[in-house]
């Protein structure tokens, strides 16, 4: 399976790809700031943990918000994103014994991993989706009706989310696509 290149950074796109728990703590970081920056985040988080990611270190670490506030800070708001952070540790320990792959490998169809994702602190609908077409798309995760449980995220050819960005022109795509819906939203609030 090829690299991820979501942070467009090889050594954390390499760490996205060999550790489920980055992935997730980089969808939870992907809001209110480039993409690259999220998903790069889990690479800063090793890094001054000094330490592989593990779920239950996360959860029970004394002061993330203050690793998260180093500078360069991880997130443009350090103390909250950290929280949400401990919060989905915290989760994945109580439900998934920490292993965040736990909440995709044995999901029976596209609709169970939907809802498991949901059910993710940081998760809302649209971002719980568009995790579904990444698996899908791009880790080989494919239960029954998972395009259908990521909706237009998961159709093949689009250019709307992180699930389709393999590289820089593809995130050049995604960012041009997301532009023209932002403008046409716009547009149509000015009309109504």
């Amino acid at each position: 399976m090829p690299d991820l290149c979501l942070a467009q950074d090889p050594h954390a796109d390499a760490l996205l790809s060999r550790d489920p728990l980055a992935l997730l703590i980089g969808m939870v970081l992907d809001q209110q700031i480039p993409m690259e920056k999220a998903f790069a985040g889990p690479s800063v988080l090793v890094e001054r943990l000094g330490q592989d990611l593990d779920a239950r270190a996360v959860a029970e670490h004394p002061d993330l918000a203050a690793l998260f506030a180093q500078t360069p800070a991880i997130h443009r708001f350090p103390g909250s994103m950290a929280g949400r952070v401990q919060e989905l540790c915290r989760f994945l320990v109580e439900h998934y014994d920490g292993r965040a792959e736990a909440v995709w490998e044995d999901a029976s169809d596209g609709k169970e991993l939907l809802r498991r994702l949901k059910e993710l602190p940081g998760f809302g609908d649209q971002k719980a989706r568009i995790f579904v077409a990444l698996l899908g798309k791009q880790r080989g995760v494919r239960p029954g009706g998972w395009r259908e449980a990521a909706g237009a995220y998961g159709e093949e050819g689009a250019r709307r989310s992180v699930a389709d960005v393999t590289g820089p022109e593809s995130l050049l795509a995604v960012r041009a696509t997301k532009q023209a819906a932002k403008a046409a939203a716009k547009a149509g609030a000015a009309g109504a």
